[in-house]
């Protein structure tokens, strides 16, 4: 294959998804909460564990699938743990997050809601990955999150934006591109590095008083690159390279949300700071 072919192929691919998600599908479902383990509303925080952990999907993915690996390692030390669907387009089962991302901000405060008032917590932790761990900022700066949410937490968080390898620079080469991804997947064109939603979001600091920050990112991520733009700064935020923790976890973006137990270590560190223990190679088989 030609090098400019190979060049063009991850732009390709995310103008496909753009194209595809548009298209109505008849005969998938959207993923529904489980009817055991987390999403119990009947689940009351506990004096050593007590908010409440919200967790929010990224791009593509959904409240199950996204979170089958993290929601029962949390579940089993004793959280109460919660997930959502948001950003769904109409006719687009099963694959979210692809609305408007101040849309989604507002339906992660409407379910954080929720969740406050089921279990009598006053304030609830938010652990997100990619675009789940920045748009909770919106929420966060301005929609009055930071009154209900104690800490953050990002596992390879779009903060400012992806360039895809640098791939985000050619859509003006590709006359009407800008205008597919704005019209049919607005979520992947505010998480262009430079949109205008991430210049809104990012203005006046990257965070808000009263709020802990976590930013867990891996050097290997292919798809919020590069990978330092997921860092934050500012007041009570720790950013965390994942190959700091485990030289040879070689991880990158959806694994590091879906599967790694090392990166799950550090999520638990950061909710419960005052019992964290040093996460290394060996937290993989705790």
């Amino acid at each position: 294959m030609l090098p400019w072919k190979r060049a063009l192929r991850p732009l390709a691919a995310l103008l496909l998804t753009a194209a595809a998600v548009t298209v109505p599908a008849t005969t998938a479902q959207a993923a529904g909460a489980p009817d055991s383990g987390w999403n119990d509303y009947s689940c009351k925080p506990s004096a050593a564990h007590p908010r409440p952990v919200v967790l929010v999907h990224g791009t593509l993915g959904n409240s199950v699938d996204n979170w089958l690996g993290l929601a029962p390692y949390l579940k089993v030390r004793g959280y109460c743990v919660f997930s959502l669907d948001y950003g769904q387009l109409e006719g687009v089962p099963f694959f979210h997050g692809l609305g408007p991302v101040k849309k989604s901000a507002g339906q992660l405060k409407d379910f954080v809601d929720e969740v406050l008032t089921a279990t009598g917590a006053a304030e609830t932790d938010v652990v997100g990955h990619s675009q789940g761990g920045m748009m909770p900022r919106y929420y966060l700066k301005f929609l009055g999150g930071a009154d209900e949410v104690h800490a953050l937490v990002g596992i390879a968080p779009s903060n400012h934006g992806t360039d895809l390898n640098g791939f985000t620079k050619l859509l003006p080469y590709f006359p009407g591109a800008a205008d597919l991804l704005s019209k049919n997947t607005p979520a992947l064109a505010d998480q262009v590095t430079g949109s205008a939603f991430l210049a809104e979001l990012n203005a006046g600091g990257d965070t808000v008083p009263g709020v802990r920050y976590t930013v867990i990112a891996t050097r290997y991520d292919e798809v919020v690159t590069p990978w330092r733009s997921q860092y934050l700064s500012g007041p009570d935020v720790r950013n965390v390279l994942l190959q700091d923790l485990c030289p040879v976890d070689l991880s990158e973006h959806v694994a590091a949300g879906l599967l790694d137990r090392v990166v799950f270590h550090e999520v638990a560190n950061a909710l419960d700071p005052g019992r964290a223990t040093p996460t290394t190679c060996l937290s993989a088989f705790e």
